[in-house]
């Protein structure tokens, strides 16, 4: 079983692991002192629940992160295909059809989510911009439905714009057609960072990039997160980026998925490139490889 592979891990899993710290066991409620920004109490998701499709995305997850103030933490989730990571990711969301759960709780700031609300913010893989606004106006879209004036809205947009690494005067009248993969992903970003969302959930945004801009992204992603101080979920199939983003990561079993291990990783002192190189870094990336490896291998054993 998955538990048994963990537990074969021991040995490892009570040293420090690279860039890395291995926890004993996945942090519930009880095990920090600080209030919570989310909490899972035995949450379990099921969908088409009693028919001939019935199938469980995830079961029985527990997990809490904390708030810290003035920082906020980086959480990374990894784990095999079909273990459940965007259910985890659209259930903080309040985001249906994965909201609400099947079974247990899913709190926000101590309280159950009860749908989608302006403390959480989601930036999707897909590129979500309207293709009849500009740069300007997809960036100034959320200010506008909150009833923000125009002059001050666009004062905001201009400002997100340069934040992303995007030109005003070159990129602002610009429509999503006329972007590259990587720009429409920073107005993604800009337009859910003008709301200044508590909690920033981001489901493999990087995934259809090609390396060289993603890393660009992962470093930019890096410096916007240190200013805005919100916690972020990050959803990714890339190890790499986890331990370089991540100040925690949250590795999962094969579906239905469980958070299985908790590691907390040392903040990245350089770029994506650079850290890439770094002995230290790749050990961390080597142990969650092999223990994915691990899962996946056990997984296909049981099924046949």
């Amino acid at each position: 079983m998955a538990t048994q592979i963990i537990q074969s891990a021991a040995a490892t899993a009570a040293q420090d692991v690279g860039m890395g710290r291995v926890l004993d066991r996945v942090q519930q409620a009880g095990a920090q002192d600080r209030p919570h920004v989310v909490e899972f109490q035995h949450v379990t998701k099921t969908y088409n629940a009693g028919l001939a499709n019935e199938f469980t995305a995830i079961r029985d997850v527990n997990f809490v992160v904390a708030d810290i103030p003035d920082k906020g933490e980086f959480v990374c989730i990894l784990g095999p295909s079909g273990c459940g990571k965007s259910t985890i990711l659209r259930l903080i969301a309040g985001l249906e059809p994965q909201h609400p759960a099947t079974r247990g709780n899913v709190l926000v700031f101590g309280k159950p989510v009860a749908g989608p609300a302006a403390d959480r913010g989601m930036v999707f893989q897909d590129y979500t911009s309207f293709d009849h606004r500009s740069v300007l106006g997809n960036i100034a879209f959320g200010l506008e439905c909150q009833g923000v004036d125009r002059r001050e809205r666009n004062e905001l947009a201009c400002h997100w714009i340069g934040q992303v690494g995007l030109n005003v005067a070159t990129d602002a009248e610009k429509y999503p057609h006329e972007l590259s993969g990587g720009m429409r992903q920073r107005v993604a970003i800009a337009r859910t960072l003008i709301l200044q969302p508590r909690i920033i959930l981001m489901d493999e945004p990087f995934g259809a990039l090609d390396p060289q801009t993603r890393m660009n992204m992962q470093d930019l992603l890096i410096q916007l997160w240190r200013a805005v101080e919100a916690t972020v979920f990050f959803v990714t199939h890339s190890i790499e980026e986890a331990v370089f983003l991540g100040d925690r990561v949250y590795i999962m079993s094969t579906g239905p998925g469980r958070v299985m291990k908790e590691l907390e990783i040392e903040p990245a002192d350089r770029p994506a490139l650079e850290m890439a190189r770094v002995p230290r870094f790749q050990e961390t990336v080597y142990y969650i490889r092999d223990l994915i490896a691990q899962l996946e291998a056990q997984a296909n054993a049981e099924s046949k």
